[in-house]
């Protein structure tokens, strides 16, 4: 497990590597993480596409290649915040690019390998201001002095409106799929503190526990937490140890914890937008696991589980695409599937205990 020590050098390092980068590069647009994907699968075509116009490059680059897509593999499993992985794609398209200046070249030289070989030249100057981004954005959350967002409810949290009598007050946690939920709307007359915050994953909403679910005293939390951790490559045991703490703390504050399904994901708006292909960040396989091991927890403590999945997804297990515009987050016809569910849990977890029938004893 890395340390902040560890990461700050890892920084550091890194920062002075990527020091000599930007110069001649300042009017580079910074690349997303998706289309930083994109472009990485394309330098592999185009490095492959080059080798056959110039064999001797063909047979010296194919171990950078080759390092390339074993890098791209590693980005794909543990998410694109790896600014390391990113270092390492820089430098053997960079080494490649070398070795092609330096081997013997056909005459003439075919103009498309000319092409080919400019445009990896214009890909390495975007990887290098992406890289630079990476970094930059590794040294902020270093710094950031609220990294898990502590301000966002502050003074939500010391001016809530007093108790309604008879109303049970739920705290709904987790990340963007809660945070964009307008709970007035589908939960009118309720008690219901939306706490979501956009981005987070769950060592982020265990940190925020205190001040933004126990501190307000609610009857019940619905947790609804995970998709950014698998987006990111987080171990699945760490999910799993942060959300036992969470409910750990559920338990020892007397807040009854609800925790709902990883909702699904689809692809079938990427055509709107390429950035809308979730399944590559957020595996369906990873989801379910995920969600089998959510099930068990819940009937391991008796604690409802809100199977959110079982009714957004289609056959594939993806998520319909009527229920989202991006694959990712519920529009309004998405909510409304999910609003009565999320009801259902609450007034189930919050139903007075059935008192037990004692067995007539004969004798």
């Amino acid at each position: 497990m890395f340390t902040t020590r560890t990461i700050r050098a890892t920084v550091l390092c890194l920062a002075a590597f990527a020091a000599p980068l930007l110069p001649g590069f300042q009017n580079v647009p910074v690349l997303t993480n998706d289309q930083a994907k994109t472009q990485y699968r394309r330098t592999l075509d185009l490095m492959e596409s080059a080798g056959f116009a110039m064999p001797e490059l063909a047979r010296a680059g194919a171990p950078l290649i080759e390092n390339m897509r074993q890098t791209m593999d590693s980005l794909d499993f543990l998410g694109y915040r790896s600014a390391q992985l990113h270092y390492r794609m820089i430098a053997n398209l960079r080494a490649f690019l070398m070795v092609s200046d330096a081997v013997p070249k056909p005459v003439p030289f075919p103009e498309a390998a000319r092409r080919q070989l400019g445009e990896l030249r214009d890909n390495l100057a975007s990887f290098e201001v992406y890289f630079q981004a990476q970094v930059e954005t590794l040294q902020r959350s270093l710094r950031d002095p609220d990294r898990d967002n502590f301000q966002r409810y502050a003074e939500a949290n010391t001016t809530l409106p007093a108790r309604r009598p008879g109303q049970p007050r739920v705290v709904f946690f987790g990340d963007s799929i809660t945070d964009f939920w307008r709970l007035n709307e589908y939960f009118p007359n309720r008690d219901f503190l939306n706490r979501g915050i956009s981005g987070q994953i769950t060592s982020q909403m265990l940190a925020r526990f205190l001040p933004d679910v126990a501190a307000n005293k609610p009857d019940a939390v619905l947790i609804l937490a995970g998709t950014n951790d698998i987006a990111r490559g987080t171990p699945p045991s760490t999910i799993q140890s942060n959300l036992t703490a969470i409910a750990d703390l559920a338990d020892h504050y007397k807040v009854k914890p609800i925790f709902a399904s990883i909702l699904p994901v689809s692809d079938y708006h990427k055509g709107a937008n390429p950035a809308f292909e979730r399944t590559p960040m957020r595996p369906p396989a990873a989801i379910n696991a995920m969600n089998d091991w959510l099930k068990a927890f819940c009937a391991r403590r008796n604690y409802v589980y809100l199977d959110y999945f079982a009714s957004l997804a289609d056959q594939a297990g993806h998520l319909k695409s009527d229920y989202a515009d991006d694959g990712l987050h519920p529009n309004p016809a998405g909510y409304r599937v999910m609003a009565p569910l999320a009801l259902s849990a609450v007034e189930k977890t919050l139903a007075p205990a059935q008192p037990q029938k004692r067995s007539r004893r004969l004798f």
